[in-house]
Formats: C-alpha cells, sequence, structure tokens
C-alpha cells in the first residue's frame, strides 16, 4: 500500500509569508487573511516549469498567467481552455507562455499547486490561531477553509486540486488525494496527538477521499455549497475519525 508523503506537510506558517513590515494600522484583520496566501515563488519551485522566473517582473507575468487560467477555467472549464486564450487574458505575448510552461496542462498543474499551498497554509494558520476545546473542531475549521476556497477562490470551484485534468496533477508518484492528505496529517497530529503511523496514514487518506466526495456532492446540488450535505461531511469525517483520536465528550 502507498502511504501519504511524509515530505509535503507544511512549514511553519512564519517561514511562509514573510515579513509584516509593510502593514499599516487598522489593516490587520485584512493582512491576515491575505497572509494566509502562500508565496508565490515557493508553489512554482514545484511546479513543472521550462524555467524558473528569474525576476520579478518574470514572476509577475506567471502570475498573471495562473491567474488568467484561474478565470478561463471559471468560464468555459478545462476543455475550452488554451495557452492562446491565457496569454490574452494574460496580456502576454503566446512566446512568453511558452517560455515558461510546455502545455495548458503545465499551467494547471502550477495552479493546483498554488491552491495546494494555499489551502494548507490557511489551514495551518487557522489551527495556530484559534484555540480548539476538542479535535473535532480542528476537523471542521480544515472543511471551512476549504468551503471558504471553494466559494472565493478564482478557478477552484473548476480545477480544484486538479482531479479533472489528471489524479495525480499535484504529484507524479501520489493520487491528488493522497497528496493533500500527507500535507493535513502533520496537522491533525498537533492539534489531535494521533499516535503516528500506517494506520494513522490510511485513516487520513479515507477521511480525505470520503469528505472529497460528499463535498463535490453539496457543490454539485447547490452552486454555494448543500449547507445539509456540508454538515453531513463534517459529520461524515469526525464520525470516522474517532478511532483514532476519541469521541467527542458528551455534554
Amino acid at each position: 500500500m502507498t502511504t501519504t508523503s511524509r515530505t509535503s506537510s507544511t512549514t511553519a506558517p512564519a517561514q511562509r509569508h514573510g515579513s509584516n513590515a509593510d502593514e499599516r494600522p487598522g489593516d490587520n484583520a485584512e493582512n491576515t487573511r491575505k497572509n494566509r496566501v502562500a508565496s508565490p515563488d515557493q508553489s512554482l519551485a514545484n511546479a513543472p516549469l521550462r524555467r524558473l522566473p528569474a525576476q520579478q517582473r518574470s514572476m509577475a507575468r506567471v502570475q498573471r498567467m495562473l491567474d488568467a487560467c484561474a478565470e478561463l477555467l471559471d468560464e468555459g472549464g478545462y476543455t475550452e481552455l488554451s495557452t492562446t486564450r491565457i496569454a490574452e487574458r494574460a496580456g502576454v505575448a503566446i512566446g512568453s507562455v511558452y517560455q515558461f510552461f510546455p502545455d495548458k496542462k503545465a499551467i494547471t498543474q502550477a495552479l493546483g499547486l498554488r491552491y495546494l499551498d494555499t489551502f494548507t497554509l490557511r489551514v495551518a494558520n487557522r489551527l495556530a490561531e484559534e484555540s480548539f476545546g476538542h479535535w473535532t473542531e480542528a476537523v471542521d475549521a480544515i472543511v471551512d477553509e476549504y468551503i471558504d476556497m471553494h466559494r472565493n477562490e478564482p478557478g477552484f470551484r473548476s480545477l480544484h486540486f486538479g482531479d479533472v485534468v489528471d489524479i495525480r496533477l499535484l504529484d507524479s508518484d501520489n493520487e491528488n488525494n493522497r497528496v493533500i492528505a500527507g500535507r493535513l496529517r502533520d496537522l491533525l497530529i498537533s492539534v489531535a496527538g494521533a499516535s503516528d503511523g500506517e494506520k494513522l496514514d490510511r485513516a487520513i487518506v479515507v477521511a480525505v477521499e470520503a469528505s472529497d466526495a460528499v463535498l463535490k456532492l453539496a457543490f454539485r446540488d447547490d452552486p454555494d455549497g448543500d449547507p445539509r450535505l456540508i454538515a453531513e461531511a463534517k459529520l461524515l469525517v469526525r464520525g470516522y475519525l474517532e478511532q483514532l483520536f476519541g469521541p467527542r465528550p458528551r455534554r
């Protein structure tokens, strides 16, 4: 059996979003939210680029390509996506696209990795910022971060973490949900105190697969996510993970 990758866990939040030296008074809440977005250059480090952008200007150009890709995915899906349309939407020459990406799949892979890093960092910051009375509240918080990205992150509702393109879009050696599980396992250990091992790896993979299926159903039934099915997804994961983390205390 393939277990989740241990190398895919996130680094500490303080290392991921840099200094807050440019913050202005009164902007704390907004800046806290913005700081949950992963560093773009870190996301691109694992992307299938022909070459990494060497200057800030070229980095900004690549990010515009990814932003354009996200917008176009929401408008027409992956089948309607093309490198030509991405170049036009990003306001760059088609040669500039091919300077960094071989094809549209590579662009969506880079976008999927950006989503993965953003989600991981949002969850890490949420778990660090809030005091949870029980591990089930941490599980609910993870689901809530996914729901918020689905509702508000351009392109995410269309691409998710890449299954519409390739079930191994994020990592050629692991399915997308296993990569996500690998990111979440260490974060859950930190708040739930489970014993590390193959049983935990397997349980996190099952929880991710099960919740993913129900949440996709929730957004098929309602563009904003059927709240009843979202609640069922949380209940499903909490009930399953009780075998590892223990039941919720009775009130």
